[in-house]
């Protein structure tokens, strides 16, 4: 049984920055890729960023602001945010690709970026 958890979301100043980090657990874990969604009121999921091992790639909307970067040694992913908009309010989702054994969700964080 492989678990997601999402932590660091909250409120935050447009402008402001928050780092999501999202701990894995499990047995039978091995090299995985990650990414990081999210889903604002109203809309569909959308791919914020991904990190495969062997490349990154972000969002058109969150280019030159977010970081992805995943720790395997602490089975940890991460996504750093900075200069946030009003527009990245969102619940914010971790997904992992496991090779022959498939995609596991989080349960998401909520970020809220407002005055």
């Amino acid at each position: 049984q492989v678990q997601l958890r999402e932590s660091g979301g909250g409120l935050v100043q447009p402008g402001g920055s928050l780092k999501l980090s999202c701990a894995v657990s499990g047995s039978n874990l091995r090299s995985y890729a990650g990414a990081w969604f999210r889903q604002a009121p109203g809309k569909q999921r959308e791919m914020v960023a991904t990190d495969t091992g062997g490349s990154i790639s972000y969002a058109d909307s969150v280019k030159g602001r977010f970081t992805i970067s995943t720790d395997n040694a602490k089975n940890m992913v991460y996504l750093q945010m900075n200069s946030l908009k009003p527009e990245d309010t969102a619940v914010y989702y971790c997904k992992i690709t496991i090779p022959t054994m498939g995609h596991y969700w989080g349960q998401g964080t909520q970020v809220t970026v407002s005055l």
